[in-house]
């Protein structure tokens, strides 16, 4: 029978820093957009919790938002906000509302592992779409708390739709 692993706050804190360390050029794109951003009224901040810079009410996008490392980019007022999963709002299943802090969240753990190699795996997975395991992974960890990470599941659930 297999079992979480649970690590101690000060191991899980050293992997989180590696993991920021090795996703740091998808975290300068962020940090250049959302400097930009800037610019044009939007507004950051430290979420500890998402262990990442926010920029709130950024100008550019068709709303929601964009986690480039640990940056997040969102159009809106405050990120604690009910959204719709990918698979819901594409017509494959009924599911209950998730927040969008936690979906972004997910997306943050994600980059830690792949670091540089994120962006071209997420776009290789089918970018942002309801088929995408990364995005179908980052809805289950916002329904349920866990699993943030694709797996053979997140797979067969992304192509079965």
């Amino acid at each position: 029978m297999a079992g979480r692993t649970h690590l101690n706050p000060t191991a899980l804190r050293a992997l989180q820093a590696l993991g920021a360390v090795w996703t740091v050029p998808n975290t300068l794109i962020g940090v250049i957009g959302g400097l930009f951003g800037m610019l044009a009224g939007a507004r950051p901040y430290w979420s500890r919790r998402d262990c990442a810079l926010v920029f709130r009410e950024y100008p550019w996008g068709p709303g929601g938002a964009i986690t480039l490392g640990n940056v997040i980019l969102h159009t809106g007022p405050r990120l604690e906000v009910p959204c719709r999963t990918y698979a819901h709002q594409a017509g494959h299943c009924t599911e209950p509302v998730i927040s969008l802090h936690d979906h972004e969240r997910a997306h943050v753990f994600q980059y830690l592992v792949l670091g540089p190699f994120y962006l071209p795996v997420y776009l290789l997975c089918g970018g942002v779409s309801a088929r995408n395991p990364f995005e179908r992974a980052a809805d289950l960890y916002a329904l349920n708390g866990h699993g943030w990470w694709p797996t053979r599941r997140h797979l067969h659930e992304s192509k079965g739709h």
